[in-house]
């Protein structure tokens, strides 16, 4: 007999210091439960057959009511609860908002021998994102990417990647994202349309974008957190080299799947830390 549960934030980390509490059809509360340091909760407390209610909560997040079911064995799941900050917006403030790199990441990943991923990062690049005080479809984002500062954590392989079968640093050391529209597909998600240029060439990407939430920071500042995903072809880049190894399967996946985490700041200027 157990009722089992995961809290998450909307980021997917987990909620340590959540409590679930069970109330009955009448309200009364039949169970108390912490979650671990994993944000799991399980409860061994025999409970009757029938309907209750979930509460989850968290200190610096909005509570959550779910309803549960316990079977006639005395079990019942929970699954996932998904909480979101408290005091934080439904939509990031308008106006400047400036990318902190040391609190995010961009990311690549490529797919290597089909059978396995590789996954790089670049370690220099700068963006700002102007949400727009109208409408938030037409907000925009400019962001500049050193080509050489990508890193895999294998030397030879950055070197390889900077050469003229790749990113071709030497002769085009930037790649910029610059968004010209935004197309909601959900309450707090969206796809960005604009152009990413790479190696001279201009192409049009996607983003898609997830909002995680707005909340204060510990240097006085507002911070607005932001996932999102894209997938290159790249050989829209003139980025052709490959090996067939066996069986026609290519050492490098034709495709690249792009990862960006994001934290970014109200204003212009980042703080000291």
């Amino acid at each position: 007999m157990a009722l089992t549960a995961r809290v998450r934030t909307r980021d997917g980390w987990a909620v340590s210091h959540a409590v679930v509490t069970l109330t009955d059809a009448h309200g009364v509360q039949v169970l108390r439960a912490e979650a671990d340091e994993e944000g799991q909760v399980r409860d061994l407390t025999g409970l009757a057959p029938g309907a209750y209610t979930v509460i989850v909560t968290a200190v610096g997040y909005a509570p959550v009511a779910a309803s549960a079911i316990v079977t006639a064995s005395g079990y019942a799941e929970v699954g996932v609860v998904t909480l979101a900050r408290q005091g934080g917006e439904e939509l990031p403030p308008p106006g400047p908002w400036t990318v902190d790199p040391a609190h995010s990441t961009v990311g690549a990943v490529a797919q290597h021998l089909g059978i396995s991923s590789v996954r790089g990062r670049f370690t220099d690049f700068a963006a700002v994102i102007e949400v727009a005080p109208d409408d938030v479809v037409h907000s925009r984002v400019d962001a500049v990417i050193r080509a050489d500062s990508i890193d895999t954590g294998n030397r030879t392989r950055d070197e390889h990647l900077r050469s003229e079968d790749f990113l071709f640093v030497d002769k085009y050391p930037e790649i910029t994202y610059r968004s010209h529209a935004l197309t909601p597909s959900g309450t707090d998600r969206w796809t960005v349309h604009g152009e990413l240029t790479m190696r001279g060439l201009v192409r049009p990407v996607d983003l898609f974008l997830s909002y995680l939430g707005t909340g204060a920071d510990p240097w006085g500042g507002t911070r607005a957190a932001f996932r999102a995903t894209a997938e290159l072809r790249r050989e829209d880049f003139a980025m052709n080299y490959n090996q067939i190894v066996q069986a026609g399967i290519a050492a490098i996946g034709t495709t690249l799947r792009v990862e960006l985490d994001v934290q970014a700041v109200r204003g212009t200027e980042l703080p000291a830390a």
